[in-house]
């Protein structure tokens, strides 16, 4: 992702939801040995996470952040979200208190409609907390709601986040260390959406944002989850399987146990995992998926025994399952398939 966008671009790598599930930590630590100077999470605990574990670099919390929690923020040198002039006083107010500014990016609402400052509100916006004096803003950045699907409406955004809120800006004097805008999405989009920073999330982990949008030659997903089976048994015909007595043995069948459930993000409603990889083949999900344990029929693979290697998704022999074949499955998208497994589950 460095290589596509360039040296003069700098690469925020996106680790919030314990790095869309693959390990925040993980995920930082290769991200900033990879190109990648800035971090961007979603919450102040995600954050603070970070920094217990030992990483230095540069933290956005691009989020919310309660006024009674600045001094984290600058404590552990830290950079909040800011959108809206209520937010910026009391900021400004809870900074002055603990005697060190707070480091923030504005965040613009340019068409999303959720969190930011409205591109037609920019100017006084700015010149008012310009006048905050514990506020350094050191950067300004807008989402794109669009960027896997519409490419005339993120054109729009882009347009807008410079004509209405940019030009204006520097007009009036004002200039920024980071301009920001591209996700995963806009990345591998037009040029024109990098700006001099890109946010790179479920890209960074070799997913995807939209089935139409391809990733470089190389990028490949980061992340296979696996157990093992640990029982084998043969059932009689007539037999039920798991609770509510949804499934029932149609002859003699022999069902495997892995220690994996709805606790773990193997989803329990109807729609949920079809199949799993033993011995490289495909095998059925059957019953329903326990808190921590579900069945699989594995009647049709000889020799299967405790132990064994089950995979939920990835390679296994000449066959895999992906994060985006289960999002069919589960009715979804990948980014929930990988953000929804457990952080009980150790990551290696």
């Amino acid at each position: 992702i460095k290589s596509h966008v360039g040296e003069d671009v700098a690469l925020m790598a996106i680790v919030k939801a314990d790095g869309y599930g693959h390990g925040a930590v993980t995920a930082a630590q290769t991200a900033l040995l990879n190109g990648a100077s800035y971090l961007g999470v979603a919450t102040l605990s995600e954050a603070l996470s970070l920094r217990e574990a030992g990483i230095t670099a540069p933290i956005l919390v691009m989020t919310y952040v309660p006024s009674g929690s600045v001094r984290q923020v600058i404590r552990y040198n830290l950079t909040a979200s800011l959108y809206d002039l209520e937010q910026g006083h009391e900021f400004d107010r809870a900074a002055r208190e603990f005697g060190e500014p707070v480091q923030v990016h504005v965040k613009i609402d340019t068409g999303m409609g959720r969190l930011g400052v409205l591109a037609d509100d920019v100017v006084p916006f700015f010149r008012h907390l310009k006048s905050l004096q514990f506020i350094n803003i050191e950067g300004i950045f807008t989402h794109f709601s669009v960027a896997d699907e519409d490419i005339d409406y993120t054109r729009q955004q882009v347009e807008k986040f410079k004509s209405q809120v940019l030009f204006p800006l520097r007009a009036a004097g004002m200039r920024f260390k980071y301009v920001h805008a591209a996700n995963s999405a806009g990345i591998f989009g037009d040029s024109e959406n990098w700006f001099n920073m890109v946010r790179a999330g479920i890209a960074l982990y070799g997913l995807r944002p939209a089935q139409h949008i391809l990733l470089p030659e190389g990028m490949k997903p980061a992340l296979s989850w696996k157990t093992t089976v640990v029982q084998v048994k043969d059932l009689p015909p007539n037999h039920p399987v798991g609770y509510g007595n949804t499934y029932i043995t149609r002859g003699r069948e022999r069902i495997a146990i892995i220690p994996v459930g709805y606790a773990d993000g193997l989803r329990r409603s109807p729609q949920t995992w079809r199949e799993v990889l033993i011995h490289g083949q495909r095998a059925p999900l059957v019953g329903r998926v326990s808190m921590e344990k579900c069945a699989i029929n594995v009647s049709h693979i000889p020799d299967v025994s405790i132990g064994d290697e089950v995979v939920l998704i990835g390679a296994q022999g000449n066959d895999e399952i992906t994060a985006d074949e289960v999002a069919e499955w589960l009715g979804t998208i990948n980014y929930e398939v990988v953000t929804t497994i457990a952080p009980r589950l150790p990551r290696h």
